[in-house]
């Protein structure tokens, strides 16, 4: 059924066209958009892309020995789809290294724990830490602690990550993951322990980022599982008194060169002004990176391709980029920004596909508002992919935001996340989490953005906000 209504979409843009439609749209924005949904809920290329990824390629940290391999299979991917420029450019990236992550409870009952390392942490000393724990339910609660709670203790933030569409609930508890360790440190704690940063309920720990300040003394710093978190509840409800026992044999390794991967559709009169989409080819090493951001990865490089196809091309170029070691730092995003900083006037939006694969529910943009009105009527074509308008507050997303501070317009494909905290980050970030209808939906999406703004004939700059 779905494939018939979508094979009438191009009758009915037409028949539109004789109808009521505002003079200002043109043939191209209303049957080009509706040629593209069709096209992409007709192709299984981007399911292929990610499953391609996950299975040859699998995790790939990066600065690991798995980097370089997801470079070349960037670049031989793009390549073998015909894009009219595909490139690299260098990065220096990090090298750590996660090695063993042991915990368990030493007293009043002792028991194994499931734990991850976080990434950049350190490691404990040979023979493990062994402390009594201090427990806090929120960054904030451990920045108000005296050093007398804290020192010589491993510190417990139970902090739990709240389930939304968008990502406010993991953006609120990813900050003691982040800044737990030095703040902690400062205080005079020997380790920290956080309740996983994810929605799941599952016996799994989720990884991500700890960042160290400068000044103050680095301490090791891991991820446990929620219910292994409540676990040390109930104890703590026995006894005030609960050691661990903590082994990490993390470290880092300076760095080394990885590189931002690039493909291009040509322009057909503005070759020079750019529409950017982009993910990230790294992920972490704890699942295959299916959806972060193997399905980002999938996602713009079928929505370019289907532009690429097009009998006539847009405008602009399409520009793909791939960028390396997001997850460590957005190594990959600064690199592009400092690279391309003498044509970030000639970026004219940019977009990134970063929060797995369930489906776009809206579209906001972070553009000159005195023309916002003309491009959400520009835009009017996604709603029939059942994309709503939205507003004109976005910053672009994680690596995206560094080309919006320097003045580039962007655009959100807001996806709903309401799950995808349960395997963010994870050994259960795998191929199997991913909907290929859904896979579909997003590659509509960003072909049709990409298409209408390489099309636009509006003022994007200076961008302003409601």
């Amino acid at each position: 059924m779905r494939n018939l209504i979508l094979s009438l979409i191009p009758v009915m843009a037409l028949f539109s066209l004789t109808g009521c439609q505002k003079e200002t749209t043109s043939h191209n924005e209303e049957v080009v958009p509706a040629l593209l949904q069709q096209k992409a809920f007709n192709s299984n290329l981007a399911y292929e892309l990610v499953e391609s990824l996950t299975v040859e390629v699998g995790p790939r940290l990066a600065g690991s020995e798995k980097d370089p391999i997801a470079v070349e299979w960037a670049i031989k991917q793009l390549t073998s789809l015909n894009f009219d420029r595909v490139y690299k450019e260098p990065v220096q990236v990090p090298v750590w290294q996660r090695g063993d992550a042991k915990a368990s409870i030493t007293s009043p009952y002792p028991q194994p724990l499931v734990i991850t390392a976080l990434g950049g942490s350190i490691g404990t000393p040979p023979d493990g830490i062994i402390a009594s724990i201090a427990r806090f339910d929120s960054l904030g609660s451990l920045e108000k602690a005296t050093p007398e709670e804290v020192s010589g203790k491993i510190v417990f933030i139970d902090q739990l990550t709240e389930r939304h569409k968008t990502s406010k609930g993991y953006v609120k508890s990813a900050a003691a993951r982040l800044h737990g360790a030095s703040v902690a440190a400062h205080k005079g704690a020997l380790a920290v322990i956080n309740r996983t940063v994810g929605t799941s309920q599952n016996r799994i720990a989720q990884t991500g980022m700890v960042k160290y300040q400068d000044g103050i003394n680095k301490i090791p710093a891991v991820a446990i599982s929620s219910p292994d978190a409540e676990l040390i509840n109930a104890m703590l409800r026995r006894s005030n008194d609960v050691k661990i026992k903590l082994h990490l044999s993390s470290k880092s390794m300076g760095f080394t060169t990885s590189f931002n991967v690039i493909a291009e559709v040509t322009g057909s009169n503005k070759p020079e002004e750019i529409v950017l989409i982009s993910a990230h080819l790294d992920s972490w090493d704890e699942g295959t990176g299916a959806s972060d951001d193997g399905a980002g990865i999938a996602i713009v490089t079928a929505a370019a391709k289907l532009i690429q196809d097009l009998p006539t091309k847009p405008a602009r170029t399409v520009r793909v980029v791939l960028y390396a070691a997001e997850e460590v730092g957005y190594f990959g995003a600064r690199a592009y920004a400092k690279e391309h900083q003498a044509e970030l006037d000639k970026h004219y939006i940019a977009a990134e596909s970063d929060f797995g694969a369930a489906p776009v529910y809206q579209i906001d943009f972070g553009i000159n508002n005195a023309n916002f009105a003309e491009v959400i009527q520009l835009v009017q074509p996604m709603t029939g992919n059942g994309i709503a308008l939205g507003n004109n507050s976005s910053t672009g997303g994680p690596d995206v935001s560094f080309l919006h501070k320097k003045g580039v317009p962007v655009a959100s494909l807001r996806q709903d996340g309401t799950d995808y905290f349960d395997y963010h980050h994870s050994p259960n970030d795998t191929l199997d989490k991913i909907d290929p209808e859904a896979l579909q939906q997003n590659v509509a999406a960003y072909a049709q953005f990409a298409y209408l703004m390489a099309q636009s004939e509006f003022d994007l700059r200076p961008i302003t906000a409601d």
